[in-house]
Protein backbone atom coordinates (compact mmCIF):
# COMPACT_ATOMS: atom_id res chain seq x y z
CA UNK A 1 0.00 0.00 0.00
CA UNK A 2 1.51 3.35 -1.02
CA UNK A 3 1.77 6.31 1.35
CA UNK A 4 -1.32 8.14 0.08
CA UNK A 5 -3.55 5.10 0.35
CA UNK A 6 -2.21 4.37 3.82
CA UNK A 7 -2.91 7.96 4.89
CA UNK A 8 -6.43 7.80 3.44
CA UNK A 9 -7.07 4.52 5.25
CA UNK A 10 -5.74 5.98 8.51
CA UNK A 11 -7.95 9.04 8.19
CA UNK A 12 -11.01 6.92 7.47
CA UNK A 13 -10.26 4.68 10.44
CA UNK A 14 -9.77 7.69 12.73
CA UNK A 15 -13.03 9.29 11.60
CA UNK A 16 -14.97 6.03 12.05
CA UNK A 17 -13.42 5.50 15.48
CA UNK A 18 -14.44 9.04 16.47
CA UNK A 19 -18.01 8.41 15.29
CA UNK A 20 -18.05 5.18 17.31
CA UNK A 21 -16.84 7.13 20.34
CA UNK A 22 -19.59 9.66 19.72
CA UNK A 23 -22.17 6.87 19.67
CA UNK A 24 -20.83 5.47 22.94
CA UNK A 25 -21.02 8.91 24.56
CA UNK A 26 -24.54 9.66 23.29
CA UNK A 27 -25.94 6.18 23.97
CA UNK A 28 -26.24 6.78 27.69
CA UNK A 29 -23.89 3.87 28.39
CA UNK A 30 -21.40 6.21 30.09
CA UNK A 31 -24.04 8.37 31.80
CA UNK A 32 -25.68 11.66 30.93
CA UNK A 33 -24.35 15.19 30.53
CA UNK A 34 -25.76 16.37 33.84
CA UNK A 35 -24.73 20.01 33.39
CA UNK A 36 -25.05 21.68 29.98
CA UNK A 37 -23.99 25.04 28.54
CA UNK A 38 -26.11 24.74 25.41
CA UNK A 39 -28.92 26.91 26.79
CA UNK A 40 -26.47 29.82 26.92
CA UNK A 41 -25.09 28.98 23.48
CA UNK A 42 -28.61 28.79 22.03
CA UNK A 43 -29.43 32.23 23.43
CA UNK A 44 -26.35 33.69 21.77
CA UNK A 45 -26.98 31.86 18.52
CA UNK A 46 -30.63 32.85 18.29
CA UNK A 47 -29.88 36.52 18.91
CA UNK A 48 -27.18 36.53 16.24
CA UNK A 49 -29.49 34.71 13.82
CA UNK A 50 -32.18 37.32 14.45
CA UNK A 51 -29.80 40.16 13.56
CA UNK A 52 -28.45 41.28 16.93
CA UNK A 53 -24.74 42.06 17.12
CA UNK A 54 -22.74 40.29 19.81
CA UNK A 55 -20.79 42.52 22.22
CA UNK A 56 -23.00 45.47 21.28
CA UNK A 57 -26.60 44.27 21.62
CA UNK A 58 -25.85 41.61 24.23
CA UNK A 59 -22.90 40.58 26.35
CA UNK A 60 -20.76 37.62 25.24
CA UNK A 61 -17.99 36.20 27.39
CA UNK A 62 -16.36 34.23 24.56
CA UNK A 63 -14.02 35.35 21.74
CA UNK A 64 -15.53 35.93 18.28
CA UNK A 65 -14.18 32.68 16.85
CA UNK A 66 -16.35 30.78 19.31
CA UNK A 67 -19.54 32.24 17.86
CA UNK A 68 -19.53 29.91 14.84
CA UNK A 69 -20.60 26.73 16.71
CA UNK A 70 -23.21 28.79 18.60
CA UNK A 71 -24.96 30.30 15.61
CA UNK A 72 -24.89 27.37 13.15
CA UNK A 73 -27.27 25.16 15.19
CA UNK A 74 -29.54 28.16 15.76
CA UNK A 75 -29.94 28.61 12.02
CA UNK A 76 -31.36 25.10 11.56
CA UNK A 77 -33.33 24.55 14.78
CA UNK A 78 -36.43 26.06 16.33
CA UNK A 79 -36.48 24.44 19.77
CA UNK A 80 -33.91 23.93 22.53
CA UNK A 81 -34.13 20.16 22.06
CA UNK A 82 -33.32 20.38 18.37
CA UNK A 83 -30.56 22.89 19.08
CA UNK A 84 -29.03 20.47 21.59
CA UNK A 85 -29.16 17.61 19.10
CA UNK A 86 -27.56 19.63 16.32
CA UNK A 87 -24.89 21.07 18.61
CA UNK A 88 -24.08 17.57 19.86
CA UNK A 89 -23.73 16.36 16.27
CA UNK A 90 -21.48 19.31 15.48
CA UNK A 91 -19.20 18.36 18.40
CA UNK A 92 -19.02 14.75 17.20
CA UNK A 93 -17.93 16.11 13.81
CA UNK A 94 -15.30 18.21 15.62
CA UNK A 95 -14.18 15.05 17.43
CA UNK A 96 -13.73 13.29 14.09
CA UNK A 97 -11.88 16.25 12.58
CA UNK A 98 -9.58 16.43 15.61
CA UNK A 99 -8.86 12.70 15.33
CA UNK A 100 -7.93 13.07 11.66
CA UNK A 101 -5.73 16.06 12.42
CA UNK A 102 -3.89 13.97 15.01
CA UNK A 103 -3.17 11.42 12.29
CA UNK A 104 -1.88 14.07 9.85
CA UNK A 105 0.19 15.77 12.57
CA UNK A 106 1.83 12.49 13.54
CA UNK A 107 2.64 11.88 9.89
CA UNK A 108 4.77 15.04 9.98
CA UNK A 109 6.50 13.56 13.04
CA UNK A 110 7.11 10.32 11.11
CA UNK A 111 5.32 8.33 13.80
CA UNK A 112 4.88 4.59 13.36
CA UNK A 113 1.40 3.17 12.60
CA UNK A 114 1.29 1.71 16.11
CA UNK A 115 2.04 5.12 17.62
CA UNK A 116 -0.72 6.71 15.51
CA UNK A 117 -3.25 4.12 16.71
CA UNK A 118 -2.16 4.67 20.32
CA UNK A 119 -2.53 8.45 20.02
CA UNK A 120 -5.99 8.42 18.43
CA UNK A 121 -7.22 5.68 20.78
CA UNK A 122 -5.92 7.61 23.80
CA UNK A 123 -7.57 10.82 22.64
CA UNK A 124 -10.94 9.14 22.13
CA UNK A 125 -10.64 7.15 25.36
CA UNK A 126 -10.02 10.35 27.28
CA UNK A 127 -13.07 12.02 25.76
CA UNK A 128 -15.21 8.97 26.60
CA UNK A 129 -13.89 8.95 30.18
CA UNK A 130 -14.87 12.59 30.59
CA UNK A 131 -18.37 11.71 29.46
CA UNK A 132 -21.33 13.21 27.61
CA UNK A 133 -20.90 16.71 29.02
CA UNK A 134 -18.05 17.31 26.53
CA UNK A 135 -20.65 17.37 23.75
CA UNK A 136 -22.47 20.23 25.50
CA UNK A 137 -19.38 22.48 25.42
CA UNK A 138 -17.59 23.89 22.37
CA UNK A 139 -14.11 22.84 23.53
CA UNK A 140 -13.85 20.00 20.98
CA UNK A 141 -14.33 22.64 18.28
CA UNK A 142 -11.67 24.86 19.87
CA UNK A 143 -9.29 21.90 20.17
CA UNK A 144 -9.83 21.02 16.48
CA UNK A 145 -8.96 24.58 15.40
CA UNK A 146 -5.83 24.50 17.57
CA UNK A 147 -4.86 21.11 16.15
CA UNK A 148 -5.29 22.47 12.63
CA UNK A 149 -2.76 25.20 13.47
CA UNK A 150 -0.29 22.71 14.98
CA UNK A 151 -0.70 20.41 11.99
CA UNK A 152 0.02 23.23 9.54
CA UNK A 153 3.07 24.31 11.55
CA UNK A 154 4.45 20.76 11.66
CA UNK A 155 4.01 20.49 7.89
CA UNK A 156 5.96 23.76 7.47
CA UNK A 157 3.12 25.84 6.11
CA UNK A 158 4.76 29.21 6.73
CA UNK A 159 1.61 31.25 6.15
CA UNK A 160 -1.22 28.88 6.97
CA UNK A 161 0.23 27.78 10.32
CA UNK A 162 0.44 31.25 11.93
CA UNK A 163 -2.92 32.30 10.45
CA UNK A 164 -4.64 29.23 11.90
CA UNK A 165 -2.91 29.85 15.23
CA UNK A 166 -4.42 33.34 15.24
CA UNK A 167 -7.83 31.86 14.48
CA UNK A 168 -7.36 29.39 17.34
CA UNK A 169 -6.45 32.21 19.76
CA UNK A 170 -9.56 34.13 18.69
CA UNK A 171 -11.64 31.01 19.42
CA UNK A 172 -10.21 30.10 22.84
CA UNK A 173 -7.28 32.03 24.23
CA UNK A 174 -5.11 29.10 25.37
CA UNK A 175 -3.24 28.56 22.03
CA UNK A 176 -1.58 31.96 22.63
CA UNK A 177 0.96 30.17 24.86
CA UNK A 178 2.35 28.48 21.73
CA UNK A 179 3.14 31.71 19.88
CA UNK A 180 6.48 32.40 21.66
CA UNK A 181 7.57 28.84 20.83
CA UNK A 182 6.66 29.31 17.16
CA UNK A 183 8.51 32.64 17.02
CA UNK A 184 11.67 31.18 18.59
CA UNK A 185 11.60 28.10 16.37
CA UNK A 186 11.06 30.15 13.20
CA UNK A 187 13.78 32.65 14.16
CA UNK A 188 16.34 29.90 14.76
CA UNK A 189 15.44 27.92 11.64
CA UNK A 190 14.62 30.65 9.11
CA UNK A 191 15.79 33.96 10.53
CA UNK A 192 14.22 37.09 12.05
CA UNK A 193 12.28 38.11 8.94
CA UNK A 194 10.35 34.84 8.88
CA UNK A 195 9.75 35.07 12.64
CA UNK A 196 8.35 38.60 12.35
CA UNK A 197 6.18 37.48 9.47
CA UNK A 198 4.77 34.69 11.67
CA UNK A 199 3.98 37.14 14.47
CA UNK A 200 2.30 39.51 12.01
CA UNK A 201 0.20 36.75 10.48
CA UNK A 202 -0.91 35.40 13.86
CA UNK A 203 -1.79 38.78 15.34
CA UNK A 204 -3.35 39.81 12.04
CA UNK A 205 -5.65 36.78 12.08
CA UNK A 206 -6.71 37.61 15.63
CA UNK A 207 -7.42 41.22 14.65
CA UNK A 208 -9.39 40.23 11.56
CA UNK A 209 -11.79 38.26 13.76
CA UNK A 210 -11.94 40.84 16.54
CA UNK A 211 -11.79 44.09 14.56
CA UNK A 212 -15.39 44.31 13.22
CA UNK A 213 -16.75 43.90 16.74
CA UNK A 214 -14.08 46.14 18.28
CA UNK A 215 -14.98 48.96 15.89
CA UNK A 216 -18.73 48.70 16.45
CA UNK A 217 -18.77 47.66 20.10
CA UNK A 218 -15.41 48.49 21.72
CA UNK A 219 -16.78 48.52 25.26
CA UNK A 220 -18.42 45.12 24.84
CA UNK A 221 -15.23 43.58 23.45
CA UNK A 222 -13.15 44.99 26.31
CA UNK A 223 -15.62 43.60 28.85
CA UNK A 224 -15.49 40.20 27.16
CA UNK A 225 -11.68 40.09 27.21
CA UNK A 226 -11.55 41.28 30.82
CA UNK A 227 -14.02 38.62 31.86
CA UNK A 228 -11.70 35.99 30.39
CA UNK A 229 -8.48 37.24 32.01
CA UNK A 230 -9.90 38.64 35.26
CA UNK A 231 -11.84 35.67 36.53
CA UNK A 232 -11.87 34.74 40.24
CA UNK A 233 -10.54 31.47 41.72
CA UNK A 234 -12.73 28.70 40.32
CA UNK A 235 -13.45 25.87 42.72
CA UNK A 236 -11.76 23.13 40.66
CA UNK A 237 -8.47 24.98 40.17
CA UNK A 238 -5.25 23.75 41.77
CA UNK A 239 -5.14 26.62 44.25
CA UNK A 240 -8.76 25.98 45.25
CA UNK A 241 -8.03 22.27 45.64
CA UNK A 242 -5.21 23.09 48.08
CA UNK A 243 -7.53 25.39 50.06
CA UNK A 244 -10.23 22.70 50.14
CA UNK A 245 -7.64 20.24 51.47
CA UNK A 246 -6.70 22.72 54.21
CA UNK A 247 -10.38 23.20 54.96
CA UNK A 248 -10.88 19.48 55.57
CA UNK A 249 -7.52 18.80 57.22
CA UNK A 250 -7.17 21.90 59.38
CA UNK A 251 -10.62 23.50 59.49
CA UNK A 252 -9.75 26.54 57.36
CA UNK A 253 -12.98 28.53 56.82
CA UNK A 254 -14.06 28.88 53.19
CA UNK A 255 -17.00 30.31 51.31
CA UNK A 256 -18.08 30.35 47.69
CA UNK A 257 -20.13 32.38 45.22
CA UNK A 258 -21.15 32.14 41.58
CA UNK A 259 -19.73 34.66 39.14
CA UNK A 260 -18.05 35.03 35.73
CA UNK A 261 -19.74 31.85 34.56
CA UNK A 262 -18.36 29.59 37.29
CA UNK A 263 -18.48 28.78 40.99
CA UNK A 264 -15.57 30.29 42.87
CA UNK A 265 -14.01 30.44 46.32
CA UNK A 266 -14.29 33.86 47.95
CA UNK A 267 -12.58 35.80 50.72
CA UNK A 268 -9.11 37.11 51.50
CA UNK A 269 -7.45 33.70 51.52
CA UNK A 270 -8.77 32.84 48.07
CA UNK A 271 -7.61 36.26 46.84
CA UNK A 272 -4.08 35.53 48.00
CA UNK A 273 -4.23 32.04 46.51
CA UNK A 274 -5.43 33.54 43.22
CA UNK A 275 -2.46 35.91 43.12
CA UNK A 276 -0.02 33.12 44.00
CA UNK A 277 -1.35 30.78 41.31
CA UNK A 278 -1.09 33.59 38.75
CA UNK A 279 2.57 34.11 39.62
CA UNK A 280 3.25 30.37 39.52
CA UNK A 281 1.48 30.04 36.17
CA UNK A 282 3.45 32.88 34.60
CA UNK A 283 6.67 31.42 35.99
CA UNK A 284 5.84 27.96 34.61
CA UNK A 285 5.14 29.38 31.16
CA UNK A 286 8.30 31.46 31.28
CA UNK A 287 10.26 28.35 32.25
CA UNK A 288 8.87 26.44 29.26
CA UNK A 289 9.58 29.25 26.81
CA UNK A 290 13.11 29.88 28.08
CA UNK A 291 13.99 26.19 28.20
CA UNK A 292 12.81 25.78 24.62
CA UNK A 293 14.85 28.78 23.47
CA UNK A 294 18.00 27.49 25.18
CA UNK A 295 17.79 24.07 23.58
CA UNK A 296 19.92 23.19 20.60
CA UNK A 297 17.19 21.42 18.67
CA UNK A 298 14.12 22.95 17.05
CA UNK A 299 12.87 19.83 15.36
CA UNK A 300 9.14 19.20 15.12
CA UNK A 301 9.04 16.66 17.95
CA UNK A 302 10.63 19.08 20.38
CA UNK A 303 8.24 21.87 19.37
CA UNK A 304 5.26 19.60 20.02
CA UNK A 305 6.56 18.60 23.45
CA UNK A 306 7.05 22.18 24.57
CA UNK A 307 3.74 23.28 23.05
CA UNK A 308 2.08 20.54 25.10
CA UNK A 309 4.02 21.60 28.21
CA UNK A 310 2.96 25.23 27.77
CA UNK A 311 -0.69 24.22 27.35
CA UNK A 312 -0.56 21.98 30.43
CA UNK A 313 1.03 24.82 32.43
CA UNK A 314 -1.66 27.26 31.30
CA UNK A 315 -4.43 24.91 32.37
CA UNK A 316 -2.90 23.43 35.53
CA UNK A 317 -1.71 26.66 37.13
CA UNK A 318 -4.59 28.83 35.95
CA UNK A 319 -7.34 30.32 38.07
CA UNK A 320 -9.94 28.23 36.25
CA UNK A 321 -9.70 24.49 35.63
CA UNK A 322 -13.03 23.37 34.27
CA UNK A 323 -13.34 19.67 33.34
CA UNK A 324 -13.73 20.42 29.64
CA UNK A 325 -10.26 21.99 29.58
CA UNK A 326 -8.85 18.46 29.65
CA UNK A 327 -10.02 18.14 26.04
CA UNK A 328 -7.41 20.77 25.09
CA UNK A 329 -4.70 18.76 26.82
CA UNK A 330 -5.75 15.44 25.29
CA UNK A 331 -5.62 16.90 21.79
CA UNK A 332 -1.97 17.95 22.04
CA UNK A 333 -0.37 15.65 24.63
CA UNK A 334 -1.16 12.62 22.44
CA UNK A 335 1.22 14.08 19.85
CA UNK A 336 4.24 13.97 22.18
CA UNK A 337 6.55 11.15 21.01
CA UNK A 338 8.57 8.58 22.90
CA UNK A 339 8.27 7.04 26.35
CA UNK A 340 7.85 10.50 27.82
CA UNK A 341 4.77 11.04 25.68
CA UNK A 342 3.30 7.66 26.60
CA UNK A 343 3.71 8.37 30.33
CA UNK A 344 2.15 11.83 29.95
CA UNK A 345 -0.81 10.34 28.06
CA UNK A 346 -1.43 7.66 30.69
CA UNK A 347 -1.32 10.26 33.47
CA UNK A 348 -3.73 12.45 31.53
CA UNK A 349 -6.17 9.56 31.16
CA UNK A 350 -5.96 9.05 34.94
CA UNK A 351 -6.82 12.75 35.33
CA UNK A 352 -9.88 12.26 33.09
CA UNK A 353 -11.00 9.29 35.18
CA UNK A 354 -10.56 11.23 38.43
CA UNK A 355 -12.57 14.12 36.99
CA UNK A 356 -15.44 11.76 36.33
CA UNK A 357 -15.43 10.97 40.07
CA UNK A 358 -17.14 14.27 40.87
CA UNK A 359 -18.27 15.77 37.59
CA UNK A 360 -21.01 16.24 36.68
CA UNK A 361 -23.19 14.51 39.28
CA UNK A 362 -21.12 15.33 42.36
CA UNK A 363 -20.31 18.87 41.29
CA UNK A 364 -22.94 20.69 43.33
CA UNK A 365 -22.05 18.68 46.43
CA UNK A 366 -18.50 19.92 45.94
CA UNK A 367 -19.65 23.51 45.53
CA UNK A 368 -22.35 23.79 48.18
CA UNK A 369 -21.08 21.40 50.83
CA UNK A 370 -17.35 21.17 50.02
CA UNK A 371 -17.94 17.42 49.90
CA UNK A 372 -14.77 15.73 51.26
CA UNK A 373 -14.64 12.93 48.67
CA UNK A 374 -15.09 15.33 45.78
CA UNK A 375 -12.58 17.77 47.29
CA UNK A 376 -9.85 15.14 47.56
CA UNK A 377 -10.60 13.93 44.03
CA UNK A 378 -10.16 17.47 42.73
CA UNK A 379 -6.79 17.73 44.49
CA UNK A 380 -5.72 14.33 43.17
CA UNK A 381 -6.71 15.27 39.60
CA UNK A 382 -4.87 18.59 39.77
CA UNK A 383 -1.73 16.99 41.21
CA UNK A 384 -1.79 14.42 38.39
CA UNK A 385 -1.79 17.35 35.94
CA UNK A 386 1.22 18.79 37.77
CA UNK A 387 2.87 15.40 37.21
CA UNK A 388 2.03 15.60 33.48
CA UNK A 389 3.75 18.99 33.34
CA UNK A 390 6.79 17.61 35.18
CA UNK A 391 7.06 14.66 32.79
CA UNK A 392 6.95 16.97 29.76
CA UNK A 393 9.65 19.37 30.99
CA UNK A 394 11.95 16.99 32.90
CA UNK A 395 15.45 16.45 31.60
CA UNK A 396 16.15 12.82 30.77
CA UNK A 397 19.62 11.30 30.91
CA UNK A 398 19.29 9.50 27.61
CA UNK A 399 18.18 11.30 24.51
CA UNK A 400 14.65 10.41 23.51
CA UNK A 401 13.94 9.29 20.00
CA UNK A 402 12.33 11.97 17.89
CA UNK A 403 10.10 9.46 16.22
CA UNK A 404 7.24 7.55 17.77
Amino acid sequence: MNARLMLAASLLAAALAACAAGLIITSGFVGDAGISDTVVYATYGERIASGDMPYRDFEVEYPPGALVPFVVPALVSSTQSRYDDFFETLMVVALAVASCLIVVSLRALEASPRRVVFAVASFLTGVILLGPFVLTRFDLYAAAVCLAAICAILHRRAYLGPILLGAAIATKIYPAVMLPLLVVRTWKREGPTAAMRGIALTIGAVLVLYLPFALLAPEGVVKSVWRQVGRPLQIESLASAVLLALHHAAGMPLDWASGSGSQNLTGAVSGVASAVTTVVGVAALGFVWVKFERGDSYEAARFVRYAAAATVAFVTFGKVLSPQFLVWLLAIVVLVPGVRGAIAIILLLVACLLTRGWFPHGYWDLVKQFDPTASWLVLARDLVLVAVFAVLVARLRAREPAKG
